[in-house]
C-alpha cells in the first residue's frame, strides 16, 4: 500500500561527486549518471516506469501519425512545478528549444517544428520519417524530454537554476553543499503518487570502501556502484545486501587520435594490441564479482539491435607481436590515461594489463564532471577509458559514439556515416537491424575501440530498506525514488 503522505529519511552514498550541472537537463551527456539526479527532480512527457518500457508521465496519452511524421502528446490537466507554477505545453516547447545535450544534433536535424495546439496538446513535426524519435524523446538516451519551467528559468538564469533548481519530478530541491550533498524533499503533488520517503539525502562519497562502510554502519541506506572487494564485504554482512543492476551499460577504451594519420594510433595493429592485452575476465572478477560480462562491441548486449559479438581473447603474446609489427618491439610510451571516474578497480586493471605488454601509460586522476567536459571538448589524446549506461538502442549509441557528427566522437568513416543515415529512415526493424549489425561489425574489423565489459553496478542496500526498487525501471540502474519503501520502525 502506497503511503498517503511521505515520511522518514534515507541517505544515498554516490560513487562520484554530484555536479550542480546535473540539475539542468539541457546539457546532459550521453551517460546515465546524471539521471540519478535528473529523474528525482524532473519528469518527462513519457518515460520508462516500473513495469513499463514507455509509460505516461506528464503526458496522459500520445500518438504517432500513420505517415510517421507527427507525434502528438496530451498533458495531464492541473500539472504544476515544485514552485507552484503551472506546467503547460509552452514549457515543453521551451525545454526542447534550449536542449543541447546528447542527441541534440540529430533531434534538431530531424524535427521541423514544435506546434503548441493548446496549453495541454503539443505536436512534434518531423522533416522525415525517423523511427527513433521516441527512443530519444522518452528515454535516458537523451534528456531532451525532461520538462523545465520556462518562467522560472527565464527569471533566474543558468547560475540561479544551478543554485536552486525547480522541476516537476517526485522530489523537490531543499538545499545543497556543492560537491558534498544534496537534500531533496517529497513533492506531494507528484502525478504518479506521493513518494513514500519524505527526505532523500544524496551524498557524494567517491571512495568505494567508505561507501561500503557507510551501508554496513547504517550511516547510508544505499551505496551506488561499489567496487568488487567492497561489494563482497557488503554481501558477507548478514544485515546488508548487494543488488547488481541490469541497465544498458558498457565500458571501453577509446583511441582518440586514430583518425590522425600522424598518430601511432592511426595504425590498427596498435589498436588490436590493446584489445588482445586486456584480461576482460580478470577485470570482471576483480571489479564486478563476475557480474560484468566481457564485451565484444561498445553497445550493451541487452540493447535492441546490438550485434552479439564475441570479445577479443586475452592474448598478451599476440599483443606484443602486434606492437613489434607496428614498429614498437620495445613497447610504446602512451602518456596519461584518463578513465571515467568512479570505477578505480577496473581502471587500474586496464592500466596494469596494458603496461604488462609494453603499452606504457599512467592513470590520471579526474573528477566526473571534468571528465565529461573534457571528453565533449575533445581534449583527450592517445588512450582513455570511458563508458555509457543510458538507455536507447544500438542506433542511439552509434549516434553518440560512432557517427562522425556525434558530440563525443573525434572522427569517423564515410561508409559508417552513410549506413547510420540509411538506418535512421528505415521503418522495417529487420532491415534496420541488418544495417546496424554491419556498422558494429565494421567497428570490430577496424579495431575502432577496445570494449572492456558490459557493466553492472553493484548497489549496496542497508537493513532499513524494505523495497529498494533497483531494476524496477527498464534499463535504468537507479531506484524508482518515489517507490522506495522503508521498513516499519
Amino acid at each position: 500500500m502506497l503511503a498517503a503522505t511521505a515520511s522518514g529519511q534515507i541517505v544515498i552514498a554516490w560513487h562520484v561527486t554530484i555536479s550542480p550541472a546535473w540539475f539542468d537537463p539541457s546539457l546532459a551527456p550521453p551517460q546515465i549518471t546524471p539521471f540519478g539526479m535528473l529523474y528525482a527532480l524532473h519528469d518527462a512527457l513519457v518515460r520508462a516506469l516500473p513495469g513499463q518500457k514507455m509509460g505516461p508521465a506528464l503526458a496522459e496519452s500520445w500518438q504517432e501519425s500513420e505517415d510517421g511524421l507527427t507525434y502528438e502528446f496530451r498533458l495531464r490537466p492541473g500539472l504544476t512545478f515544485h514552485n507552484g507554477d503551472p506546467l503547460t505545453t509552452e514549457d515543453v516547447e521551451f525545454s526542447f528549444d534550449r536542449y543541447n545535450g546528447a542527441g541534440a544534433t540529430i533531434m534538431k536535424e530531424k524535427v521541423a517544428r514544435v506546434e503548441i495546439v493548446d496549453p495541454l496538446v503539443v505536436r512534434f513535426h518531423l522533416k522525415e520519417v525517423w523511427p527513433d524519435f521516441m527512443t530519444f524523446y522518452s528515454s535516458t538516451a537523451a534528456a531532451v524530454g525532461l520538462v523545465m519551467p520556462k518562467k522560472y528559468y527565464t527569471e533566474v538564469g543558468d547560475e540561479g537554476f544551478k543554485k536552486n533548481p525547480v522541476g516537476a519530478g517526485p522530489y523537490k530541491f531543499v538545499s545543497q553543499k556543492p560537491g558534498i550533498e544534496v537534500v531533496l524533499e517529497a513533492f506531494p503533488k507528484y502525478g504518479r503518487h506521493v513518494p513514500n520517503v519524505k527526505t532523500i539525502v544524496m551524498r557524494s562519497v567517491p571512495d568505494s570502501t567508505a561507501r561500503a562502510l557507510m551501508v554496513k554502519t547504517g550511516e547510508a541506506d544505499m551505496a551506488f556502484a561499489l567496487d568488487g572487494l567492497d561489494a563482497q564485504g557488503v554481501v558477507d554482512d548478514p544485515k546488508t545486501r548487494v543488488v547488481a543492476t541490469k541497465h544498458a551499460s558498457c565500458q571501453w577504451v577509446e583511441f582518440a587520435d586514430q583518425f590522425d594519420p600522424k598518430s601511432p594510433w592511426h595504425d590498427p595493429r596498435l589498436r588490436l594490441a590493446v584489445n588482445y592485452a586486456l584480461d576482460r575476465d580478470g577485470i570482471n572478477k576483480a571489479a564486478c564479482l563476475g557480474f560484468c560480462p566481457p564485451a565484444g562491441v561498445i553497445i550493451p548486449r541487452m540493447m535492441e539491435f546490438t550485434l552479439q559479438a564475441k570479445p577479443y581473447p586475452y592474448d598478451p603474446q599476440k599483443a606484443k607481436q602486434l606492437l613489434a609489427e607496428a614498429g614498437y618491439p620495445n613497447g610504446i610510451d602512451a602518456g596519461l590515461f584518463h578513465a571515467i571516474p568512479g570505477f578505480p578497480t577496473a581502471a587500474e586493471a586496464v592500466v596494469n594489463d596494458l603496461n604488462a605488454v609494453g603499452i606504457r601509460i599512467k592513470l590520471a586522476a579526474q573528477e566526473r564532471a571534468a571528465f565529461y567536459a573534457d571528453w565533449r571538448a575533445h581534449k583527450f589524446h592517445g588512450l582513455f577509458m570511458t563508458g555509457a549506461g543510458n538507455a536507447g538502442n544500438a542506433a542511439s549509441r552509434v549516434e553518440s559514439f560512432i557517427y562522425s557528427k556525434g558530440a563525443y566522437v573525434d572522427g569517423g568513416y564515410p561508409d559508417i556515416d552513410a549506413l547510420f543515415l540509411q538506418q535512421a529512415g528505415e521503418r522495417d526493424p529487420k532491415k534496420r537491424e541488418a544495417i546496424l549489425d554491419k556498422i558494429q561489425q565494421l567497428t570490430i574489423d577496424r579495431a575502432m575501440f577496445a570494449p572492456v565489459y558490459d557493466f553492472a553496478a553493484l548497489m549496496g542496500v542497508g537493513p532499513r530498506i524494505a523495497k529498494d526498487t533497483i531494476n524496477d525501471i527498464y534499463l535504468d540502474p537507479f531506484p524508482s525514488y518515489e517507490d522506495i519503501e522503508l521498513k516499519a520502525s
